[in-house]
């Protein structure tokens, strides 16, 4: 009797303590942190040998196997290789040294970021879940998202203004400056940033929609933690506003323009990279003001539907951000576009061109820069590409017009298609043309 009491004892116990087992880490099932656990297991293998097989393989066996989807999810959408990995380990000792105390914290994180969900939840209601993976990567996002996951590159939004760059090549030496903000201090933000994008439909391959999908995160975010946004590019752009936004109505119907406004280091007049998020941000803000239901504007701005150009054309007009309407701004950008304006050798349709011709001259009607250039098919397909097409292309030294070398045949109808990549030395793209024309 005295056994079946204990043992009776026992399985109630067992049965409380597993009935719950999220109670004492609500976190457990949703930030999930082994891949940061991992990495290290591998980084320590790893820097013990020079032998360059081995190191693949303890970080094959030791990280890659042992991943979660949140790393193969990380390593797909950044596309980072074993290579990467490798070469950022051997190359930058001192970075990953000074990286690795903040990256070990990530467990502590969980009960912040599941505070910071709560409030997004209250703001949105609809909220769907989500997880939240910490992995390690080679410096191309502090965090983004795959589906319904949420995925935090820890050696870069862990760092702090205590990391060591020194090694960084210039590729990355903007870096510098963002450990400088110290975006350690700024994971919950970060992470509810990140968690808004998975609430989010696909955003479309237009500077102007994927602008407003970055604003709607970064501004849905400030509201639910009832905190500034610590991302330079807000303050930085209020404080310019007026210029940003004249730059960008000019510039935002051209995808070429991407790099000088969202996630890279192209140049811009202004100094400051992504300066889109700000385009975004005060976009949804303006929104946000005029609307009388400030939830239902939440509501509204998470669930765009950014494949409805009409959605978002009403959307942007009541939020009363650019100068005119987007069909009078696309009207003007149209019409300071250099076209093409004809072809030296013969008229452009022309169904009797000599098949001894040997050069084809294309005459712009400006100046362009000189070295930006394409040629692609047609819709006839590669067979109605001219041969010979790539050595011995030259421009005319007032840069209005361009020669390419072909080859051609008699009886036989040609197209060369000349894309928008042509451009002006202040960046505005050619309007494209498909030359077509047939030898006799």
């Amino acid at each position: 009797m005295k056994h079946q009491s204990i043992l009776l004892f026992f399985l109630v116990f067992i049965a409380i303590a597993c009935k719950n087992p999220e109670k004492e880490n609500p976190q457990s099932n949703n930030v999930i942190t082994s891949d940061v656990i991992n990495f290290w297991n591998a980084y320590d293998h790893i820097v013990t040998t020079q032998d360059s097989v081995l190191q693949y393989n303890y970080l094959d066996s030791l990280y890659f196997k042992k991943g979660t989807v949140g790393l193969e999810g990380v390593r797909q959408v950044r596309n980072y290789t074993a290579q990467d990995y490798i070469e950022a380990i051997n190359n930058y000792p001192k970075f990953w040294n000074s990286i690795r105390e903040n990256t070990l914290e990530a467990p502590k994180v969980s009960s912040k970021l599941q505070v910071g969900i709560e409030k997004l939840k209250t703001l949105y209601p609809e909220l769907k879940p989500a997880k939240i993976y910490f992995t390690i990567g080679t410096f191309r996002t502090p965090g983004t998202t795959i589906d319904s996951l949420v995925l935090i590159g820890a050696e870069l939004a862990m760092g702090n203004p205590n990391t060591d760059t020194s090694e960084f090549p210039e590729s990355i030496s903007h870096l510098k400056s963002y450990y400088a903000t110290n975006p350690n201090k700024n994971l919950v933000f970060l992470n509810i940033h990140e968690f808004v994008h998975t609430q989010q439909k696909s955003r479309v391959n237009n500077l102007l929609s994927s602008v407003i999908y970055e604003g709607v995160a970064e501004f849905v975010t400030v509201q639910a933690l009832n905190q500034p946004s610590p991302n330079p590019q807000i303050e930085f752009g209020k404080n310019n506003a007026e210029r940003i936004r004249e730059v960008f109505e000019d510039e935002m119907f051209y995808v070429a323009n991407f790099g000088k406004w969202l996630n890279s280091n192209e140049a811009n007049e202004f100094g400051m990279r992504d300066l889109g998020y700000y385009v975004g941000y005060q976009i949804c803000e303006n929104y946000y003001n005029q609307a009388e239901d400030k939830q239902a504007a939440i509501k509204s701005m998470i669930e765009l539907d950014y494949e409805n150009e009409s959605i978002i054309e009403a959307f942007v007009q009541k939020a009363n951000y650019f100068s005119a309407s987007l069909n009078e701004l696309e009207q003007s950008f149209e019409s300071k576009r250099p076209t093409v304006i004809g072809i030296e050798q013969f008229e452009n349709k022309s169904q009797n061109v000599n098949p001894s011709t040997k050069a084809i001259t294309i005459k712009f009607s400006e100046a362009l820069n000189g070295y930006h250039t394409s040629v692609d098919l047609g819709n006839l397909g590669r067979e109605a590409f001219p041969k010979g097409t790539l050595n011995g292309r030259t421009w005319a030294e007032d840069n209005r017009s361009w020669t390419i070398p072909v080859e051609l045949e008699p009886n036989k109808t040609y197209q060369i298609f000349i894309t928008n990549n042509f451009r002006t030395p202040d960046d505005r793209p050619l309007k494209p043309y498909l030359i077509e024309f047939k030898t006799r």
